[in-house]
């Protein structure tokens, strides 16, 4: 895994607007320093397509002309091509305001993605020794890149011996990649300088030093760059009726420490069945099996992670389609399920426990609101298993619960129905048997309750002993979870 400097683009000052020219290929992180000084200490906009990484203003004192805060803004957009040059602005028409910017790229051979974080710090003390130590502690390991900024108020100052230092962590050579005075407006001094870390890891906020040619106070900052270890996978097990095994992994790489799986369709979100803001800290991944998916419709699965520091980061399984020759029955917390065919329309019935009265030739109806509806359904079942699978479901649903799909499902007739009472007829001359189902929609099972998988039951049934299992599985216990026991 390696990151490595992209290019540098050229620096752009205005009293309010810039422009800078992308700088970068596809698939490369875009990285906007940007300093602004105004009166109101505004956070300059986030241009289109990209993303505010973070903004803090430092140095101390009032605006003015080479003295008082400058603020530091870092944007960041992953390349896609043929990207336009953004444009970012503080508020216009006020005295003395500037901002100054340009872009750097960075570029990796690994991951599944970038990560990055931020942390701030400045210096208030007028010296030609700046030092800066951010406030925000920062996760740091081997093969992380620091992109450190500075921006000091002085407008003809200039930098070197940028340096950053983290107890226990050992940086490379630090680089110096831009260093420019600027005098627009009450003027500034911006610089931005890279470095690598070799070895050590560590929980700490940086110090950020460097050598002005002139006494100034100013601001510091550094975008903490990361190749992405998280990733999300989804695969159908081989079991009736279907379900997929949802895998998010990687996450200690990421420092997530909560996380969120949902299943997709179209732009519908729906949280996978106990799989909502569950605590990950100190875990290298998260599974959950999803068997309430729809049917014959195509679905991928997200996964929003949090991580230590509060950034939020969505990632995309593939899509994939769960396909059935029939519409189904099952209890998803059990794992069982059986084919039936819906015979009989839906007709919905809602109560409403309601008065009614006659008050001068008026009548007035009072109310409460009308009920979930309730029917009664029919369904065949054609086969002794299906039959036999359909009484076991109606024998043992979790919690009086069971759920319905369509073969290709709709969502107004798909869900979870409590069942009141059935009957059973089953034909003399074949296997086909018709049962009538009184039901009420209900709500899902608590979330608490996990959808059934694979279990230890179906490793024993495959292996005989310990060993077999480390033969076949000789990597980790994930593989061991994520394997498909199916026929």
């Amino acid at each position: 895994m390696t990151i490595s400097f992209g290019s540098t683009g050229a620096q752009v000052s205005h009293t309010d607007t810039i422009t800078p020219v992308v700088a970068g290929t596809a698939g490369h992180l875009a990285i906007l320093q940007v300093v602004s000084g105004h009166p109101n200490d505004n956070i300059p906009s986030t241009p289109s397509g990209w993303t505010l990484a973070g903004s803090t203003s430092g140095g101390g004192g009032v605006f003015g002309a080479s003295t008082g805060p400058r603020r530091l803004t870092w944007f960041v957009r992953v390349l896609v091509g043929g990207d336009a040059n953004p444009t970012t602005a503080i508020p216009s028409g006020s005295a003395g305001s500037i901002i100054t910017g340009r872009i750097v790229s960075l570029s990796r051979t690994a991951g599944t993605g970038w990560r990055w974080a931020v942390s701030f710090g400045d210096d208030q003390t007028s010296g030609t020794g700046f030092s800066a130590t951010g406030t925000t502690a920062l996760t740091w390991r081997s093969g992380d890149w620091a992109v450190i900024g500075y921006g000091v108020a002085s407008n003809a100052d200039s930098y070197t011996a940028e340096a950053i230092s983290v107890s226990g962590v050992t940086f490379g050579a630090v680089t110096e990649r831009a260093d420019t005075a600027v005098a627009t407006g009450n003027g500034g001094t911006v610089a931005l300088a890279t470095a690598s870390v070799s070895s050590g890891t560590a929980t700490l906020g940086p110090t950020l030093t460097a050598t002005l040619a002139s006494a100034s106070t100013g601001i510091a900052g550094v975008l903490r760059v990361r190749e992405a270890s998280t990733d999300i996978t989804a695969s159908a097990q081989s079991v009736f009726p279907p379900r997929n095994l949802v895998s998010a992994t990687g996450l200690t790489g990421d420092d997530i420490v909560t996380a969120t799986l949902y299943r997709q369709v179209g732009t519908d979100l729906t949280a996978v069945r106990a799989a909502s803001n569950v605590d990950v800290t100190g875990q290298a991944s998260l599974l959950r099996v999803d068997a309430e998916q729809p049917f014959g419709v195509s679905l991928t699965y997200a996964a929003v992670l949090t991580d230590v520091n509060g950034a939020q980061w969505t990632i995309y399984s593939s899509s994939l389609t769960s396909t059935v020759t029939s519409d189904v029955i099952s209890d998803a917390i059990r794992g069982v399920g059986a084919a039936v065919k819906v015979e009989s329309p839906l007709g919905w019935k809602r109560d409403r426990d309601s008065s009614s009265f006659n008050i001068n030739g008026r009548i007035v109806v009072v109310g409460r609101p009308r009920s979930a509806p309730s029917a009664t359904i029919t369904v065949r079942t054609e086969t002794d298993e299906a039959g036999d699978a359909l009484n076991e479901i109606l024998d043992h649903a979790t919690e009086g619960t069971i759920l319905l799909r369509r073969q290709t499902s709709l969502p107004r007739l798909d869900g979870t129905y409590a069942l009141i009472d059935d009957s059973e007829d089953p034909n003399w001359y074949d296997t086909y048997r018709w049962f009538q189902l009184n039901l009420v929609k209900s709500d899902d099972w608590p979330d608490v309750m996990e959808a059934a998988g694979f279990t230890l039951q179906d490793i024993a049934n495959n292996f005989s002993t310990l060993q077999d299992i480390a033969n076949a599985f000789p990597g980790t216990l994930l593989s061991l979870a994520q394997h498909d026991f199916g026929p």
